[in-house]
């Protein structure tokens, strides 16, 4: 089960994380503006929003892992669609869908690492490796994307057979999912399933430490989803790299990631969370205040290539290392403190404020890249740290007062 859990969510991963390489290639596919290619990271969040919002007390009824089946069945059928239909039109509908079926796998995967582990600490272990994968696929998602995109002629349409492969590796991993068993018991609570469940979720948005805690989760997806949306056109537009270049110099970023989260179950062993989240943040901020001025009046370079980059090529994505355990670690604690049958509830909640925060980080990063520059852009992630650091000093004396649960 941990390994259907584990590749479903690689999958998602590579889907939802394509948006800014699928942003820059309607760009130049559909000669769209970079406002209307913006919107489908709403397209996205947004549908992620709703759906968790409305279903993510249903989900115990339903079962994790027929919800987990359904996603996937869902979005092999967009991808077939997109790469039957590709017009700018088919991205929206596809993230649309691609966002409305990734409630679904979200809130039954956090839900399933509760039933799957015994306590706090391998409750943290196993969240920091799930989205270590998660990053992964992230990572691959861009090289895969890269490989159908043509340096020749970056508006060629063949870059939307890359759907064709996502399809077929959807329907693998739900009938992987369909041979797997897990025990759901635990997740049956009186109310599971019940009205009284909706209302369950939005009673816990009256404890301050719940939303102290759904600040820190906005404030985290602003910096992330705003940096890797944008990353592959800030590539192409301010380092002046090649297109399919530009996507797989991303990878850079989603690979920090994945590394970032794959070593926090180990350093989580030594240092108390706090502490590493807060030395995480400062050192995000150094990097952005160090590598950004590098990106300053990069010349353009017909033969630049991996060996002769400009150095914040490789240096600015590198933020991902530092990023990487905040939002699992802060998730991990939140939900130890919660009853297992609560858990659903609380993830979709975590679903919802996530979406919230990615849209609005990409749509201001775009924003501020139109108006004014890339790095101007990615300056601004500045804000959102120092009050991610504000709201972990309170988040912090919260959960002192609650016993672990998980």
């Amino acid at each position: 089960m941990f390994l259907s859990i584990g590749l479903s969510y690689m999958v998602y991963a590579v889907l939802l994380n394509s948006v800014g390489t699928v942003i820059a290639q309607s760009i130049a596919s559909f000669a769209i503006s970079k406002e209307t290619g913006s919107v489908l990271e709403a397209f996205k969040d947004l549908s992620i929003a709703t759906v968790s919002f409305v279903t993510a007390s249903y989900l115990p009824k339903l079962g994790y892992r027929r919800a987990m089946i359904l996603g996937h069945v869902l979005v092999a059928g967009a991808c077939v669609a997109m790469a039957m239909h590709p017009v700018f039109g088919m991205t929206e509908v596809t993230f649309a869908i691609i966002g409305s079926t990734f409630a679904l796998i979200k809130v039954a995967v956090y839900s399933s690492i509760g039933l799957l582990t015994p306590d706090r600490q391998r409750h943290a272990s196993m969240m920091n490796i799930l989205e270590g994968l998660f990053m992964a696929g992230m990572l691959s998602g861009y090289w895969l994307f890269g490989a159908f995109i043509d340096d020749a002629d970056p508006g060629n349409l063949v870059w939307v057979n890359v759907y064709w492969v996502l399809a077929a590796i959807s329907l693998a991993v739900a009938v992987l999912l369909a041979f797997s068993r897990m025990d759901e018991s635990a997740a049956h609570g009186d109310e599971a399933g019940r009205p009284a469940a909706f209302m369950d979720m939005l009673r816990l948005l009256v404890k301050r430490m719940i939303y102290t805690f759904i600040a820190l989760i906005f404030l985290y997806e602003l910096i992330e989803q705003g940096v890797g949306t944008w990353l592959p056109t800030f590539n192409r537009e301010i380092l002046q790299l090649p297109a399919a270049m530009s996507v797989q110099a991303a990878s850079i970023y989603a690979g920090s990631l994945a590394i970032g989260r794959l070593s926090a179950g180990l350093l989580l062993r030594r240092i108390h969370w706090f502490t590493l989240i807060t030395i995480c943040l400062v050192g995000m901020a150094a990097l952005v205040i160090l590598t950004l001025p590098l990106a300053a009046h990069v010349p353009h370079n017909p033969d630049v290539n991996w060996f002769n980059a400009p150095l914040v090529t490789y240096a600015f994505p590198l933020i991902g290392l530092l990023m990487a355990p905040i939002y699992p670690v802060v998730n991990s604690v939140m939900l130890s403190a919660l009853p297992k049958d609560r858990h659903a509830a609380m993830t979709g909640l975590i679903v919802v404020f996530s979406a919230l925060g990615g849209t609005l980080g990409s749509f201001i990063t775009g924003t501020v890249f139109r108006l004014f520059s890339g790095q101007t852009a990615f300056y601004l992630t500045l804000v959102p740290m120092v009050l991610i650091l504000g709201c972990l000093v309170v988040f912090r004396r919260e959960t002192r007062l609650v016993p672990a649960q998980a």
